[in-house]
């Protein structure tokens, strides 16, 4: 455990390094981070300037102009650090400062309006050398405030971005340290970090996804996301004013069953919504607790999941969301779009079991109030029992009998419907019987999976992957 310096101690230390040099361009709440280091002493030796180009015309000036007049915007914030980062390297001469390491610390943010509306939100980050004369480096990060006062949210905000340098030079060789770094002096009930990005050559070993997975193990958003290639996105640009269709599952690995759950949903979802797949964000959603269902997190384990995701082209959403209801509850703070989730009956089946929901005043028909608002809709994908072959779909499926009637209700009004082009050979594929397969090296897996995937897992030897037996091993 490391010790934790106060904001105070933080910016002094950083003040009494002779080679750290840089500026700080802070924009929209007030200059609350380089305050710190004002205060703390010895800042002539760090601070090469402060500003805040706090109006439009003048920050255009020096930045240049923004698309559709949007200047809280991660692009916003790389174009200051990279122009604050040129003007140092053009104003100081390296041969009078050898040894010094340049930064540029910025941000860009709103805090509440008002009217209290708006929480407010803003993008932070630092580009720095980790050496003198070295290529630099940039942390980015995108924050939402939660406090109800302007001003308690800038001195929150001082606290990061004081948090954010001393742990760039710090903690750069422990990303995961600099990540828990940033809530010193900061609770999580007052700010959210949703996003989290490292570049340059001293994080060239750092997968940001790992990164993200962590801001949700900590407790320090509910949710991230990232795409196919995998770079982290924020959920107010993926989501906002979309369509969403989400599935859920472990996909450890993903089979055919899967695939077919997702496509097949996703049709009729757009014949619903009358919508285009272009208007509509698709989502893999995996837990937390799924990653920790058996023990703590395999980070190993959530890569080749994701990786195999991101193979076939799916964005991946990681949530804190056990529950389904918290899952569209989320969704529904982004969009007034049409939402529609895929599943089994088995989670279905969980949805309406009532000890899920013990922590609600209102109980199961809270929960229900937000899973199916705005119109959201269950896409059922049917279950054939293993030993019985029965097949159970949204006709036949048996809930509690004190919620009989309820299930009615929502089946009656096409809120949960039955998938019906289902291939019903898929129906005999089980995702644990694979995993064991796969695990103890014995053959009849590969054409379960999506093509390409059994290639992925052999080649890279994921989930335990063995070797095929052969059958005089077995003799």
């Amino acid at each position: 455990m490391y010790q934790k310096l106060t904001p105070k101690q933080k910016a002094l230390t950083i003040n009494l390094d002779p080679t750290i040099y840089g500026t700080f361009a802070e924009i929209g709440a007030g200059q609350e981070t380089v305050r710190h280091f004002f205060r703390a002493g010895g800042a002539s030796q760090t601070i090469a300037k402060a500003m805040s180009a706090y109006d439009k015309d003048f920050s255009d000036a020096i930045y240049g102009k923004e698309a559709k007049n949007r200047y809280v915007t991660q692009n916003r914030l790389r174009k200051m650090l990279r122009y604050e980062v040129s003007l140092i390297e053009e104003r100081i001469s390296r041969e009078n400062s050898p040894n010094r390491k340049f930064f540029s610390y910025a941000n860009t943010v709103t805090t509440i309006n008002f009217d209290k509306t708006q929480r407010g939100h803003g993008w932070v980050g630092i580009r720095f050398q980790v050496r003198a004369n070295e290529d630099y480096n940039e942390i980015v990060i995108h924050v939402k405030f939660k406090e109800n006062d302007a001003t308690l949210q800038q001195e929150t905000l001082g606290n990061l971005g004081v948090n954010l340098i001393f742990g760039a030079f710090t903690y750069y060789d422990n990303p995961r340290r600099l990540i828990e770094s940033l809530y010193d002096d900061v609770a999580t009930d007052n700010l959210e970090i949703d996003m989290i990005d490292f570049s340059g050559p001293a994080f060239a070993y750092v997968d940001n996804r790992l990164m993200s997975l962590q801001l949700v193990k900590n407790g320090m958003t509910d949710a991230v996301i990232f795409n196919s290639e995998g770079n982290n996105m924020l959920p107010a640009d993926s989501l906002y004013k979309k369509n969403i269709f989400a599935v859920r599952g472990s996909f450890r690995p993903v089979t055919k069953v899967n695939i077919d759950m997702l496509q097949n949903g996703i049709d009729m979802f757009l014949k619903d919504a009358i919508c285009t797949q272009e208007e509509t964000e698709i989502l893999i959603e995996i837990t937390i607790s799924n990653l920790r269902a058996d023990g703590d997190i395999d980070e190993r384990d959530f890569l080749d999941r994701v990786d195999i995701l991101g193979k076939l082209g799916y964005t991946v959403i990681i949530s804190n969301f056990s529950e389904y209801y918290r899952l569209i509850d989320y969704f529904a703070s982004y969009t007034n779009g049409n939402i529609g989730v895929a599943m089994g009956v088995n989670n279905l089946l969980m949805v309406f079991d009532e000890k899920y929901y013990k922590n609600l005043s209102g109980g199961i028909l809270e929960a229900f109030g937000k899973f199916f608002r705005n119109g959201m809709r269950v896409y059922l994908y049917p279950y054939k029992d293993p030993e019985t072959h029965e097949l159970l779909d949204a006709s036949n499926l048996k809930v509690e009998e004190n919620l009989k009637e309820l299930y009615k209700y929502f089946k009656l009004n096409n809120r949960i419907v039955d998938i019906k082009n289902y291939n019903p050979e898929f129906l005999e594929i089980y995702s644990r019987e694979i995993l064991r397969k796969i695990a103890g090296g014995i053959k009849g897996w590969e054409n379960q999976l999506p093509d390409g995937v059994s290639e992925m897992i052999k080649e890279r030897g994921m989930f335990g992957y063995k070797e095929e037996l052969s059958l005089k091993q077995f003799s």
